[in-house]
């Protein structure tokens, strides 16, 4: 059986793009997690595991959707070896169990932790000159300015949260956060 894998690393992230790939490989079942690579404890992933079989085949779209680290990632594959489950990632091609094939799995994964080191680095430097500046605030910014809030907490006066969320597109939570920081003010 043909089983497909997809994984991004935050919920804010889509999944569609590998979806579509392994479904348009003819994977049969297709397991997904929206979990950060960085850990290997991830749910779903490990069912997978679980499930795959001699004869089996799993696909993943590329190489860094299942493995973060090259060592993580060579025994994960070793196992899978073992056990006689096939490869396929579609970026790359078949991973065979060959002394090539196992060269050129290592190389790769050594490219993917190697980029992923990358990331983390750019963005902690990034984050430690943003740091520097006066008006710096940690995390997402506001969708919403004080003045749309201020003109939805109004219209809430004499509506419902769901009449001022069709006018504003200001959800219910957004408001009741907004209601309560005011009370606390």
């Amino acid at each position: 059986m043909k089983y497909g894998y997809a994984r991004v690393s935050t919920l804010n992230q889509d999944l569609e793009a590998q979806l579509q790939r392994l479904e348009q490989e003819g994977c049969e079942k297709i397991y997904k997690d929206k979990f950060t690579g960085t850990k290997r404890d991830r749910p779903q992933f490990n069912k997978l595991l679980e499930v795959l079989k001699e004869g089996d085949t799993l696909v993943v779209t590329k190489l860094d959707r299942f493995a973060r680290t090259s060592r993580d990632g060579i025994e994960i594959i070793q196992d899978l070896f073992k056990r006689g489950v096939k490869v396929h990632v579609l970026n790359m091609g078949l991973v065979e169990d060959t002394p090539t094939g196992r060269l050129i799995l290592s190389v790769m994964l050594a490219f993917a932790e190697f980029e992923r080191n990358m990331i983390v680095e750019r963005t902690l430097e990034g984050k430690a000159i943003a740091k520097q500046r006066d008006d710096f605030r940690e995390g997402r910014p506001n969708k919403y300015s004080k003045k749309q809030i201020d003109y939805a907490l109004k219209l809430k006066e004499n509506m419902s949260y769901r009449q001022v969320e069709e006018m504003t597109g200001i959800s219910k939570s957004t408001l009741i956060r907004a209601k309560r920081k005011l009370a606390t003010v």
